[in-house]
């Protein structure tokens, strides 16, 4: 098994009903991840975290500001202010988290040539590298 794996006894991200499976889904699933990378250089109103992920619902944004905020990884704070004001951040077990999500979206982006070019070869009808052919003749299509 991986390391990551091994760090915490008894716990399994491939364990169905262990918490972290569900941590990881609401930290990595395409909102959360794209939540917690908005707030990583500092707190945001609701609407500035809207803004920055472009194509959320409010609704959407609420429900995954709130499962983020639930696992500890995001803190709500209402500020006492005329009109009212909630900010959000990155709490202290949310901001390390946060920052390894940004380093997969650095190495998607440094990967991303690459991956553009395989898919559009994909697309063409380009055949399939020896390694993915072979493989599709035992278990079927890859894609």
């Amino acid at each position: 098994m991986s390391r990551a794996i091994d760090r915490v006894n008894g716990m399994s991200v491939f364990d169905p009903g262990c918490t972290s499976r569900e941590v990881l889904e609401h930290a990595t699933g395409r909102w959360g991840a794209l939540t917690l990378v908005a707030l990583v250089d500092g707190p945001l109103r609701f609407a500035e975290v809207r803004r920055h992920v472009s194509g959320i619902s409010d609704r959407m944004l609420s429900q995954t500001l709130q499962r983020l905020e639930a696992d500890g990884l995001v803190a709500r704070t209402p500020q006492h202010t005329i009109p009212a004001r909630v900010d959000y951040q990155l709490t202290d077990l949310g901001r390390p988290i946060a920052e390894r999500v940004c380093d997969l979206i650095e190495a998607i982006y440094a990967q991303l040539p690459g991956i553009v070019a395989h898919q559009r070869g994909r697309q063409s009808g380009a055949p399939a590298p020896a390694s993915e052919a072979a493989a599709e003749t035992v278990s079927g299509p890859l894609g």
